[in-house]
C-alpha cells in the first residue's frame, strides 16, 4: 500500500490540477496564477480536464509555435484521446462534419482555400470605410441615448455582427437567434444534449441559407461557398459548417476584444492617452497588436493531439496524448515580451503574439478583426474623451464561464 501511495504522490498525472483555472480576484486581465506557478519552470505541464484525462498544457511562446507548425500535431477531433472542450463537444463528433477547424492537411488545405477569399488583406481594407461609417453611427446612437450606456450592446457586439453578417450574406435581423445559440455552445460546461440542440438549430439555419444562396446567389461569401456545393466540391453540411464557424468566430472574438479593452485602457490612463491623442494609423495599429497580446480572449486553449512522439520543452509528448495550446500564457512569455504584464502600446514586437494562433490553423478572419479593432479604438476615445466606467470595476461581470473571454456588459458614462 505504501508503494501505491508513493506512486500516486510522485505521478504528475495523478497530481494534475483541474483545467480551466480561475483568474485571480481583482486581476481579470492576467493569466491564472495557478497556471503560472505550474509552468514556471517548464513550458509544459499536465492538467486534468472535464473527463478526467490529463493532457499536456503548453504555455511557452516558442514551444507553442513549434507544435502548431508540426505536422505530427493534429486537430482531428475524431482521434482517440483528443482533449475535447467539454462533454457536448465530445458527443458532437459523430455528427459534426469535417471543416477547417477539425481537419489536417491536405484536407484542411482544401477547406481553407475556400474560406480565405473574403478575408484577404486587399478585400478587408476595402471594407474600412464601411466599418468606420458603422462605428460612427453606433457611437452617435449611444451619445444620443441615455446614460449610462452598455458598451457591449451599443457598440462591441453590433459592429462585428453587422460586418460578418454583411460579408457572409447572413440576414442581420437573425442576429439575436445566432448570438443566443452561439453563446450556449461556447460555455465551459455544455452537456451532450444541450450541445446537440444548439448545433442542430444553427446547422439547420445555415443549411437552409446555403440552399437559398445556391438558388439565388448574391455578392457575398456564403454564395461563393454555396457555389462549391452546386459544383459538388462540398456537401451542404460542410458548407454550413464553414459558414457557422465564420459567423461565430467573426463576431464573438471581436466583440469581446472591443469591450474588454476598455476597462484595461482605463486602468492605464497614460497608455490610453497615447491612443486617444494620436491620429497616426501606425500608432493605432501598434496599439491593437499590444492589446491583442495583453488580453486573452481564447479562454481554454486550442485543442490538439499528438500523432507521434514529440520531444519538446524538456518533456516527451507521446503519440495519442492530448495537447492544450494556452495562447494567452504565450503572450505573457517574458522570454519574448519584456515586462509582459505591463500594457505598453509602443511595444515594438507586440505583433509576435499568438492571439490568432500560428501555422496552418491560424485565424482566417484575423485581418478583418484587426481593421475592426483599429477603427473602434482609433475612434471611440477620440470621440468620447471623457469615457469612463459607470460602475466600479469590481462590479463588472467577466465571462469566466465561457470559452471566449470578455465581459457580459459594460456600463459606461461620459
Amino acid at each position: 500500500m505504501s508503494d501505491a501511495l508513493t506512486d500516486t504522490a510522485t505521478d504528475p498525472q495523478a497530481q494534475a490540477p483541474r483545467w480551466p483555472m480561475p483568474r485571480a480576484e481583482g486581476c481579470p486581465f492576467d493569466p491564472p496564477p495557478a497556471l503560472r506557478a505550474l509552468t514556471a519552470d517548464k513550458p509544459l505541464a499536465r492538467v486534468r480536464i472535464w473527463d478526467g484525462t490529463t493532457p499536456w498544457i503548453v504555455t511557452g511562446h516558442a514551444e507553442q509555435r513549434a507544435l502548431l507548425g508540426d505536422p505530427r500535431v493534429s486537430a482531428d477531433e475524431r482521434l482517440p484521446g483528443f482533449p475535447h472542450w467539454h462533454e457536448g463537444a465530445a458527443a458532437a463528433v459523430p455528427y459534426r462534419p469535417r471543416s477547417v477547424f477539425n481537419s489536417d492537411a491536405p484536407e484542411h488545405t482544401r477547406f481553407r482555400r475556400i474560406m480565405t477569399g473574403p478575408f484577404t488583406f486587399k478585400r478587408v481594407e476595402a471594407l474600412r470605410p464601411a466599418i468606420q461609417k458603422i462605428t460612427d453611427h453606433l457611437i452617435d446612437a449611444m451619445l444620443a441615448g441615455p446614460k449610462p450606456a452598455d458598451l457591449v450592446e451599443a457598440l462591441a457586439l453590433p459592429l462585428p455582427t453587422l460586418m460578418i453578417s454583411e460579408l457572409l450574406g447572413v440576414p442581420y435581423e437573425d442576429h439575436e437567434f445566432i448570438q443566443e445559440y452561439a453563446a450556449r455552445g461556447i460555455a465551459h460546461e455544455v452537456s451532450a444534449e444541450e450541445n446537440a440542440r444548439t448545433f442542430m438549430a444553427l446547422n439547420e439555419y445555415l443549411v437552409g441559407l446555403v440552399e437559398k444562396k445556391a438558388a439565388e446567389p448574391a455578392d457575398d461569401a456564403l454564395s461563393d461557398i454555396a457555389a462549391r456545393v452546386t459544383a459538388e466540391d462540398l456537401s451542404a453540411s460542410e458548407a454550413a459548417m464553414m459558414g457557422l464557424g465564420l459567423l461565430i468566430a467573426g463576431h464573438e472574438t471581436s466583440a469581446n476584444m472591443i469591450a474588454l479593452a476598455v476597462p484595461a485602457l482605463l486602468d492605464n490612463p497614460e497608455q490610453l492617452a497615447l491612443l486617444r491623442d494620436s491620429d497616426d494609423p501606425k500608432v493605432v495599429a501598434g496599439a491593437v497588436e499590444e492589446l491583442l497580446r495583453y488580453l486573452g480572449i481564447i479562454h481554454g486553449g486550442q485543442r490538439r493531439i499528438a500523432k507521434e512522439d514529440i520531444e519538446i520543452g524538456g518533456e516527451v509528448i507521446r503519440a495519442g496524448e492530448g495537447i492544450i495550446i494556452e495562447l494567452f500564457s504565450a503572450n505573457r512569455d517574458a522570454a519574448v515580451f519584456p515586462e509582459p504584464d505591463r500594457l505598453d502600446l509602443r511595444r515594438e514586437n507586440a505583433r509576435h503574439h499568438n492571439a490568432f494562433g500560428f501555422g496552418i490553423h491560424q485565424c482566417v478572419g484575423q485581418q478583418l478583426a484587426r481593421v475592426e479593432l483599429q477603427v473602434v479604438y482609433g475612434t471611440l476615445f477620440r470621440r468620447i474623451p471623457t469615457l469612463a466606467l459607470a460602475t466600479p470595476r469590481e462590479g463588472i461581470e467577466f465571462k469566466h464561464e465561457r470559452l471566449a473571454y470578455g465581459v457580459h456588459s459594460l456600463p459606461v458614462t461620459w
